[in-house]
């Protein structure tokens, strides 16, 4: 059972990391050690309640820098504008941007520079790499605007692949279910996102409201377009199963409504519980799953995209073009097969071009 924090002691999981602070309503954090049960964390925290911590500094940003450049762009109109699942996103990679890079100028940005200090110690982590240079275009585009740069420093740059989310196979499927029954709140959340196609943004806040309702409705967080599906019947019997607790449907052991990273984490755990090893195998491939099961239904490309609540056709289509291959790759099989089969002539060789025997004289 998690150690019940002292009063006005916040703790936030970051990528699996504990972070602790004390803070006093809305006022400054005090960072505090991570082991709560230590005598460094109690000599911290009691300094931190008698307020010989000294709240951190206001940091003088120097003008027209990276740091000057991330603020202005978060307090834009084009932020603004983002759904809610986007600016997290943006938000993040942006203040780690301005964390690694604030200092610097932006009319200092180069080609060179770009690849030497901001993208080459990511190196060895291409979907940071990739995702870096994106928002940094983004940070560049709003900088031109603000006439504090005539050209693009990054043009050139390739964004390179990152490796893709796929999607589970039929065994971990198998696995998965045969580990978490009906009336598990593990099973609930893998039929939500398997059935539903909700990403963890979507289904960690999901309500009995939208399960009571005829159909499921709900609004996806990264894209604010409102996606409506009917209720897969293993999904019917996995949220009529589960106890109500909570105005969300998943909870924590608390029950309280998780967090987003929180959520992801849990269902990490439940993944390998189930004896998936494979760390290719993450909740949001569930999303995918649902995507290559309407293709290979037949849904069409169009269907596919409302069901997902896809903004474009082109990203339905991969689906469709998928499933055509592999069933094209069924059927070449099997017209493969056949021409095997008939390769065996009907007539041996040997009796060819031969009179047939025929007993007595013809006349």
């Amino acid at each position: 059972m998690r150690r019940k924090l002292p009063p006005n002691v916040e703790r936030n999981v970051v990528k699996g990391h504990v972070y602790l602070s004390y803070r006093v309503g809305k006022g400054p954090r005090s960072k505090l050690p991570s082991d709560p049960t230590s005598d460094e964390f109690k000599i911290a925290y009691a300094a931190a309640v008698t307020g010989e911590i000294a709240a951190r500094p206001t940091k003088v940003v120097a003008a027209r820098s990276i740091d000057a450049l991330v603020t202005s762009y978060l307090n834009s109109d084009a932020f603004s504008s983002l759904g809610k699942g986007s600016k997290s996103g943006y938000r993040s990679r942006m203040d780690q941007i301005r964390r690694d890079h604030g200092h610097r100028a932006v009319a200092g940005l180069t080609k060179d520079r770009i690849d030497e200090k901001i993208l080459k110690p990511l190196h060895n982590k291409p979907g940071a790499k990739i995702d870096t240079l994106k928002k940094l275009r983004i940070l560049i585009r709003h900088a031109m605007d603000l006439k504090w740069l005539a050209t693009d420093p990054s043009e050139g740059i390739k964004r390179g692949r990152s490796k893709e989310i796929r999607a589970w196979t039929d065994a971990e499927l198998v696995a998965f279910e045969s580990r978490w029954a009906i009336g598990t709140k593990q099973r609930a959340a893998y039929e939500l996102m398997l059935n539903v196609g909700t990403a963890r943004a979507d289904t960690h806040l999901t309500t009995w409201v939208q399960a009571d309702a005829d159909d499921f409705e709900y609004t996806r967080q990264k894209t604010g377009v409102s996606v409506a599906v009917e209720k897969a019947i293993s999904l019917k019997q996995a949220l009529s199963a589960l106890k109500r607790v909570h105005f969300c449907i998943i909870t924590t052991e608390y029950g309280k409504p998780f967090t987003v990273d929180g959520f992801s984490g849990w269902m990490r755990d439940a993944i390998k519980a189930s004896g998936i090893s494979d760390l290719k195998c993450q909740p949001h491939g569930l999303r995918k799953t649902f995507g290559r099961l309407l293709a290979d239904a037949g849904a069409t490309a169009h269907e596919i995209m409302a069901a997902m609540g896809h903004l474009s056709l082109a990203e339905a289509e991969r689906y469709t073009r998928e499933a055509d291959r592999r069933r094209g790759g069924r059927r070449a099989i099997v017209k493969l097969e056949d021409h095997k089969a008939n390769r065996k002539p009907q007539t041996r060789t040997e009796s060819l071009g031969k009179r047939a025997k025929t007993e007595g004289n013809s006349r």
